[in-house]
């Protein structure tokens, strides 16, 4: 039972290992705001979003939630909240507004005011240096389907970390690159809106070399603590012939092992080789530098099969081609967020049990960097957000994770996804994912009942971890 500010009795969560880290993420496109302000430059998603029907409620990340005007009040929710971290991106376009060369003086600034402020809170700066917003200059050049992209972003890599680097003890390269790659450049549901089916492949590889070539950056700046934040999913497979195994293990290659097994062991899953330009041996040497941890980003298991003969295949609500070699199916049983995904944290459990299964000594340790879900709830007569299907969301995966580490699985630190709600890219404002409710017209930020469980179970974690 809640009382507004406050639980009436402590969180009974299984203890977790001393010096956990406990921390909430967000995205600088998602919340920033002040799209045209201090020399900041235009980015895919600026140029995806002003586009007619592209985002699916009409609204656009111009203003979002208003964070570059109000870091300082969101620090103090973070500090309030008492997390250990907290995980945000810096936009490419702010530091390089063209993605290369000069770089913008204002736009440093303003990222070195909040990591000055998250110190000054005693919260612990976990930037991530690229969340999917590619500069418009760079994607105009040829985006990610250029390797120049790759050598671009280890320069902009290089100049943040020579600027922010003497107070950052945690850093992320690379955000969810299969989610770049499907929804961005295979689908075209997300910037910057491409629909090259397999012909995408490029990408990721380029995005993989990125990523490398950011380490070998961030090493050399003195970076001790570094690793990035991939999606992964459970594959379930539906049905029992081989048309449906075949989708489902094609599914599960594309979505978990073709960013995963580069990183981690230096090949790429059987036969993807070939489909990668450039000197892929080569590459995979600057791409599978060692890592100080490995972030995993868990939301739902994906049901997976032959393709639909009726044409009803979608993927987190999006119609997929006719043409593709498997097919998604809904997923029966479990509740649902008001995304319409499925509610299973003991896919939390699974999916971290089948990383050490696959790479055993080659994983290391793991953070989970994001983890959440969406409902709607906002302020009732009195103020009060009681979000509480986002609790007991936030409850059973905590569960399962214990789990996890009790099944020997070595993870160090949990970011919810999110702190405040945000432009949720093609949804815009209609999924709302935050421990802090956000009303866009007001930016007037009120923590949930989320928010308020949060905070308890950390504080009392620290008493018996």
């Amino acid at each position: 039972m809640f009382r507004r500010g406050r639980r009436e009795a402590p969180v009974a969560l299984p203890p977790f290992p001393p010096g956990f880290v406990w921390g909430t993420s967000t995205s600088a496109f998602q919340i920033e705001g002040a799209t045209d302000r201090d020399g900041r430059g235009v980015s895919a998603w600026d140029v995806f979003t002003a586009r007619p029907g592209a985002v699916r409620d009409g609204s656009d990340a111009t203003t979002a939630t208003g964070h570059y005007d109000r870091y300082r009040e969101d620090v103090a929710l973070l500090a309030d909240l008492g997390v250990d971290a907290y995980r945000f991106s810096i936009a490419w376009t702010r530091v390089q507004p063209t993605g290369s060369g000069p770089v913008n003086q204002a736009g440093l600034d303003f990222y070195d005011r909040l990591v000055d402020e998250l110190c000054a809170n005693g919260v612990k700066p976990a930037p991530t240096l690229f969340h999917w917003d590619t500069p418009q200059a760079l994607e105009e050049a040829g985006g990610w389907q250029s390797r120049d992209t790759a050598d671009r972003f280890a320069e902009y890599a290089a100049v943040v970390a020579e600027r922010l680097g003497d107070r950052v003890p945690m850093w992320i390269t690379i955000n969810e690159p299969a989610e770049l790659t499907l929804l961005g450049h295979a689908l075209g549901e997300h910037a910057p809106g491409k629909t090259l089916m397999f012909d995408a492949l490029p990408v990721a590889h380029h995005l993989l070399l990125a990523h490398g070539k950011a380490v070998q950056a961030l090493r050399a700046a003195g970076a001790d603590n570094v690793g990035l934040a991939a999606s992964h999913t459970p594959v379930w497979t539906a049905g029992d012939d081989d048309a449906a195994r075949m989708g489902a293990d094609l599914y599960d290659t594309l979505m978990n092992w073709l960013f995963s097994d580069p990183i981690l062991t230096g090949r790429y899953p059987e036969g993807l080789a070939e489909a990668m330009p450039g000197p892929v041996a080569d590459d995979l040497k600057v791409i599978s530098a060692p890592l100080d941890w490995y972030g995993v980003n868990y939301y739902n298991p994906t049901l997976v099969g032959a393709p639909d003969p009726s044409g009803q295949d979608a993927f987190g609500g999006i119609e997929l081609p006719d043409d593709l070699p498997f097919g998604i199916r809904e997923i029966e049983g479990p509740p649902r967020t008001d995304f319409d995904w499925p509610v299973v944290p003991d896919g939390l459990r699974e999916v971290l049990v089948t990383l050490k299964k696959r790479y055993g000594a080659d994983l290391p340790p793991i953070h989970i960097t994001e983890n959440g879900c969406s409902y709607g709830d906002g302020p009732d007569a009195s103020g009060r957000v009681a979000d509480t299907r986002r609790v007991e969301f936030l409850d059973g995966h905590l569960r399962a994770l214990r789990e996890a580490i009790d099944a020997g699985v070595d993870v160090r630190g949990y970011f919810v996804w999110s702190l405040m709600d945000n432009f949720e890219w093609a949804e815009g404002h209609r999924q709302r994912f935050g421990l802090v409710h956000v009303d866009y017209a007001t930016l007037k930020r009120t923590p949930k009942d989320s928010y308020h469980w949060y905070r308890d179970m950390i504080a009392a974690s620290r008493q018996t971890g």
